[in-house]
């Protein structure tokens, strides 16, 4: 089976293409490459051993999408590409919809004129808005509460109403948590730009001097030690619930929304400390006001889809942060050329 992986040059795309190419399904990748390398896809294909295909293009470029369509028989589209900082989506909201609602709706339209009608899509836990009684499961009310989570809920609302209108459409609805750590070789792994907008790579970035400190945004939380509980799944984790999803798909018809979590909640300070075990380094940090509509405690009800797709998160924080670690060791300014050459040599 071909699948076209939007976004595929990504944190989350580059560990589901080598998920993908390890169960034996040819990939094709489209990304723009603003927040995705072509130096991830090429260490991608030396991890699987495998080849891929990979097109430089943005999905709103219809024309772009109807050539990949022609060219290869694609048979499922696993759907990531898109802007996801929760901030930034505020004080940008024209850009998030942009290419997160119209980007959606431009690859649904070309997935439709070519009868391609079997998707994954990554939407978000953002969607559960803020959460009056953890664990969330899929049938709690949704109701995101910034511009970012309301293009996810908004794409999963057309994607409803697409298989609505036509039966034939077999679609998977990826409610992810906080995906974290690297694939275990030290190849591929976060590398975002600026100051990070996720805990781990911060506390990494922190450890290895490249940071002065973490930021944690308060400590009076109704919380076993004050500081917010989050739900963080390993990347690889992650990628392996996207194959199974495909599985899932390929041989259904429908559209279910599935939870990709591990079920536990995991305070900002027990990370830290697990981070400065599996680094030997102690981790400066700051504590500072809340965030506004940052809420004490989120985690997820997986058992959906360990009962539908047999999927189970298998990675602890341990391995999350050691993987995450060996990554930001080995790339300690990601995948610039510069630190391409010291990796081959080390």
């Amino acid at each position: 089976m071909a699948v076209l992986v939007t976004g595929g040059a990504g944190f989350i795309g580059s560990h589901t293409c080598v998920a993908l190419l390890n169960s034996g399904y040819e990939v094709v990748v489209i990304d723009n490459f603003s927040n995705g390398s072509k130096e991830a896809l090429r260490r991608v294909r030396r991890i699987a051993g495998k080849d891929l295909a990979s097109y430089e293009g943005d999905i709103l470029d219809r024309r772009k999408l109807s050539a990949i369509f022609a060219e290869h028989e694609i048979e499922a589209v696993i759907h990531l590409a898109g802007l996801k900082a929760v901030g930034e989506s505020v004080s940008m909201p024209l850009p998030y919809y942009s290419n997160n609602v119209s980007g959606t709706l431009a690859l649904l339209e070309t997935m439709q004129h070519y009868q391609v009608k079997r998707l994954v899509f990554s939407s978000s836990a953002t969607v559960y808005g803020i959460l009056s009684n953890p664990p969330a499961a899929e049938g709690f009310p949704l109701q995101a509460t910034n511009p970012y989570g309301r293009t996810k809920l908004i794409a999963e609302e057309l994607l409803r109403d697409l298989h609505s209108s036509d039966g034939e459409w077999s679609i998977a609805l990826l409610r992810y948590f906080n995906p974290v750590g690297a694939h275990s070789s030290g190849l591929i792994g976060e590398d975002p730009s600026g100051i990070p907008g996720n805990l781990l790579p911060y506390i990494s970035q922190v450890a290895h001097g490249r940071l002065r400190e973490l930021q944690i945004f308060g400590d009076n939380y109704p919380t076993r030690d004050g500081t917010g509980v989050r739900d963080f799944i390993h990347v690889m984790d992650l990628a392996a619930g996207h194959v199974k999803a495909l599985e899932k798909i390929s041989s259904s018809r429908g559209v279910e929304a599935y939870n990709l979590g591990t079920g536990k909640g995991v305070s900002v300070l027990e990370m830290v400390r697990c981070f400065e075990r599996a680094s030997g380094r102690t981790i400066s940090y700051r504590i500072v006001g809340r965030r506004p509509g940052d809420v004490a405690v989120c985690y997820a009800d997986p058992s959906k889809a360990e009962r539908e797709l047999g999927w189970t998160a298998t990675r602890g924080v341990e391995e999350m942060c050691s993987d995450a670690w060996r990554w930001q060791t080995n790339n300690p300014n990601g995948y610039g050329l510069e630190q391409e050459k010291e990796f081959e040599a080390s």
